[in-house]
């Protein structure tokens, strides 16, 4: 490394890098690597390319590449840290050829544990979560959108804990089926109380909103039970079933949508961690190319550091 003397600072010498305009006190192989790091952090958080790096460090663009490469073939640890009241949020990304699964204190905003995959699978999930108790994670909450394997996890691991619903995904989901402009009176009715689900904030809200939940049922019971026949089979469907599934798929987690107004500290979404991965998304999308072996380096040390910042 090409570096001049540059005065003292506390008795020690200083020098400063002719390359990447850096000020340090000690002169050795590490403190290089060191000082080279920090590009490495602007290039994995800051979504810079190597272009804009090589311009600011004045290192080429192979030395940058060659110096990031090294340090996404070795990747670090998510560190687990003990806490009690844990409200955890869980929830999955899909990458073109795995699979990252979170587990984020929603409190901190800080990622307990990460697991590559290629799915939601409950053995694995039940076995996350098993680590993160033994490991001193107290659980109070988990916010989930309500993957069959997550809830079945919960329920064998975490008997006690409330499971939180995500109350987007209920919305998103029942809106996708009811469409924008529903044909029939029932769906228009039902549309309207799904756009209310994220308005409601206190105790009188709920029983308001399941009340008006429990009379638009006895008003359409008979239309969502109407069935269509198959004359050659004898077989049936149900003739208006993505209402019918709309409404279902409330009913189903009613029970588990609204622990957070008797706690605050439950996050009722899972919009945190989503809004997580959708940066992570954007910032490796900026270095395309990469193996997936690197890929998925690149994701760790991410969580790395922002866990640290």
């Amino acid at each position: 490394m090409d570096v001049i003397r540059w005065g003292f600072q506390k008795g020690k010498q200083r020098f400063k890098c002719k390359e990447c305009g850096i000020f340090f006190t000690d002169n050795s192989p590490g403190q290089r690597i060191e000082n080279r790091f920090i590009w490495f952090k602007k290039w994995i958080l800051e979504r810079q390319t190597l272009k804009l790096l090589s311009r600011d460090s004045k290192l080429s663009i192979d030395t940058l590449q060659r110096l990031f490469y090294g340090f996404l073939e070795q990747s670090p640890e998510v560190r687990i840290l003990k806490r009690s009241n844990v409200h955890l949020q869980i929830d999955a990304t899909y990458f073109k050829s795995f699979c990252l699964l979170c587990y984020q204190d929603y409190d901190q905003g800080y990622t307990q544990l990460i697991r590559f995959s290629d799915g939601e699978h409950y053995e694995e999930i039940n076995e996350d979560l098993e680590n993160l108790i033994e490991l001193g994670v107290k659980i109070e909450s988990v916010t989930t959108d309500g993957h069959k394997s997550i809830l079945k996890a919960i329920k064998k691991t975490l008997p006690d804990v409330r499971a939180q619903r995500c109350l987007v995904h209920i919305q998103r989901m029942c809106l996708l089926w009811l469409t924008k402009y529903p044909q029939n009176q029932s769906g228009i009715e039902l549309r309207k109380l799904v756009l209310l689900l994220l308005k409601i904030k206190t105790e009188n809200d709920r029983k308001y909103w399941t009340r008006e939940l429990d009379s638009w049922y006895k008003r359409h019971k008979e239309y969502l039970n109407e069935k269509t026949f198959n004359p050659v089979t004898g077989g049936y469907w149900y003739t208006h079933k993505l209402t019918r599934r709309s409404y279902y798929t409330i009913k189903r987690a009613l029970p588990n949508m609204f622990h957070y107004l008797s706690n605050p500290q439950i996050p009722k979404t899972t919009n945190g961690i989503e809004g997580y991965f959708s940066h992570l998304k954007n910032h490796l999308d900026i270095h395309r190319g990469l193996t997936k072996w690197h890929r998925i380096n690149f994701i760790k040390w991410y969580i790395y550091l922002t866990n640290d910042t």
